[in-house]
Order: structure tokens, then sequence, then C-alpha cells
């Protein structure tokens, strides 16, 4: 009988409500100078045929109003059951039925939930996938280059650098897992920056430039004017410098990485533009390519990364409120275009970077 508690409140409450119903008419009748039954034999009879007759009605009717309105939230309690048990496919919308209601839409809710309980489950079943992919490669080096350090002592100190090597590839790995996992944990996890975005921008853009002249090519920035808002500055810092020093990365030598920022929207609004010239990015990949562990070409540059970079940078930006996306550049390339809107300081919480 537990699952039908509630069916239960409900069938004594509208039978409560019918007989208290019947009984008020009853009693209108009587206050108002009802004339009294003849005096025959079934005079005891006559009162007794509506009372039943009301009784009855009232019961029916108040066991289908019940059964009607708990149906579906049998329907509903089984699959919060099914979800529990690590079935997010579950779907309860149909088996309601095409009831217009709030019970309805509840169904509804719990199906958007499901659905989106699926797409997450399948997204950390995918990551951990590429996590352990992408471990097996340097560990593999790892210990290649032990076993060549006792078989070979005279390349002790080459295969000492290749661990080197090969363990700081690693805590960047480890470094960007830890930057996505906390972008994921939420707003709970934000810091609140006080900062200018513009000012920021032009210390990344100074650090590439350096990095861009010493690999044969160059870095041009235009941002004029200041950008003030409220983010949280580790995460902005990591988006912007993921998708310049990406640009830099995949350039051709001898060609310039353009970077322009511009205010819009009356002040609210900040938009960077990162133009590189390198082998640019096929039309299916323009959406993928900010999903983890998803490389563009490289062949053309021989670049090397884990495929985090614009994954964190489209997440960072998400969380601000903010949006990411990438097309051909006009000459060859491509462009990335990042933008923030400002979220006022009055009120915030500023922490210390």
């Amino acid at each position: 009988m537990k699952p039908y508690r509630l069916f239960w409140k409900l069938f004594f409450a509208f039978w409560v409500a019918m007989m208290l119903t019947f009984a008020g008419t009853i009693g209108f009748f009587l206050t108002t100078g009802a004339p009294p039954p003849p005096p025959d034999g079934d005079a005891l009879l006559r009162p007794i045929v509506p009372i039943v007759s009301a009784v009855v009605t009232s019961l029916s009717a108040s066991l289908l109003l019940a059964w009607y309105l708990t149906r579906p939230l049998r329907h509903v309690r089984w699959a919060l059951d099914q979800l529990a048990g690590g079935r997010f496919e579950t779907r309860v919308k149909s088996q309601i039925g095409s009831r217009r209601d709030e019970i309805a839409d509840l169904g509804g809710y719990l199906d958007a939930t499901a659905e989106r309980l699926e797409r997450l489950e399948a997204s950390r079943q995918q990551l951990l996938h590429d996590i352990s992919h992408e471990l097996r490669s340097p560990l593999s080096r790892l210990r290649a280059a032990i076993g060549l350090a006792r078989t070979e002592p005279a390349d002790v100190q080459a295969m000492l650098a290749r661990v080197d090597l090969e363990a700081d590839r690693l805590n960047g790995l480890l470094d960007d897992l830890l930057t996505l996992s906390r972008i994921e944990a939420g707003s709970s996890g934000l810091r609140c920056d006080c900062i200018d975005v513009i000012e920021l921008l032009h210390a990344i853009c100074a650090d590439a430039e350096f990095e861009a002249k010493a690999s044969g090519r160059s870095l041009s920035i235009r941002a004029p004017g200041a950008f003030i808002t409220v983010v949280d500055g580790d995460l902005i810092y990591r988006a912007l410098e993921n998708v310049i020093r990406n640009a830099v990365k995949y350039s051709e030598p001898a060609t310039v990485v353009d970077v322009a920022a511009q205010v819009a929207r009356d002040g609210d609004l900040l938009e960077v533009v990162v133009g590189d010239r390198g082998p640019g990015v096929p039309d299916e990949m323009l959406v993928s390519i900010f999903d983890p562990f998803v490389r563009g070409p490289a062949e053309r540059t021989g670049a090397t990364g884990f495929g985090l970079g614009l994954a964190i940078a489209q997440r960072a930006l998400l969380a601000h409120g903010g949006e990411i996306f990438a097309c051909p550049r006009a000459g060859g390339g491509l462009s990335v275009t990042l933008r923030l809107p400002r979220r006022a300081p009055e009120g915030s919480r500023q922490l210390a970077g």
C-alpha cells in the first residue's frame, strides 16, 4: 500500500468533499421548510435511495479522480528508480500519454534531465577513454627511456633529458585536466576578480610575441581602450593564452598572427579575434575542435599537443556567459573569435589572484 499513499489521500479528500456537498444540499432543503413525507410505509425508505445513490456516485467519482491524478505519478516514480540505477536512457513522457497538465510537464522535465544525464555520462566515458589513451603514450616513452638508460649507460644523460621532457608533458596534461574539472564544477568553483581584460590581453601577447620571434613568426595586436569586468582571472587568462599560443604554434614560419580586440554593444561586450596563417581546419571540424582531445591537422607544422587548449577556452568563456567559434580565414589559416560580456564589479567579491 505504500506506493499508493497519495491515491488514498486524494480519494478520501474527494469523497469527503462530495459527501459534505451532499449533506449541505440536504440540510438546505430541510432548513427551508420542506414538507414532511406522507405517513405511509415507504416513508422511511424514500430518503435511503438518494443517500445510497449519492454515496456510490461519490465513491466512484473519487476513485476515478484519484486514479487519474496518481497514475502518471507512478510512472514518474518508476522512471526515477531507473535513473537512480544508472539507466539514463529511460523516458517517461510517452507513458504519461497526451494529457496537458503540470504532471505531464513534470514528465517532460524528467525526460530532459534524463537526456542530459545520458549525454554527460557518454561524455564522461569518452573523456576517461581519451585520458587513458593520452596517458599511455608518454608513460610508454618514459618506460622506454628508463629501459634504454639501464641497457646503455653511455646514453644516461640523453635518456634523463627525455624523462624530464615526458614528465613535463604529463604535468601539463594533468594541469589542463584539473582546469577542465574546475570549470565543470560550475559557478561555485569560479573566482571573482575585477580585472582589465584588454590589459591582460596585451600581457599575453607580449609573451606570445617573444615565443613567436624565436620560431620565425611574428605577432600583431590591435586592442585599444579598456574593458574592466569581474571574471575568474586565471580562467580568462588561460582561455586567451591557449587561443593565441595555438595560433602561433600552427602558423607557418615568416607569417604574422593577428590579434584584434574591440568593445562592442555600448561597452558591454568584448570581442577578440585571433587569426593565424596555419593549415586551417576542415569545415566539418570547426565545431569539434573545441571538444577535449580533438586536434586540428598538424602535418604541415609538426605541432603537437593534447587537444585541450581550445576545450578549456570554450568552457571558460561559457562559464562567464560568453562564446567562442572558429571560421576559415581569408587568404588561408583559421580565425577564432572570443566574446566576453561585461559583469559589473559593484557588490562582487574580489579575491586575490
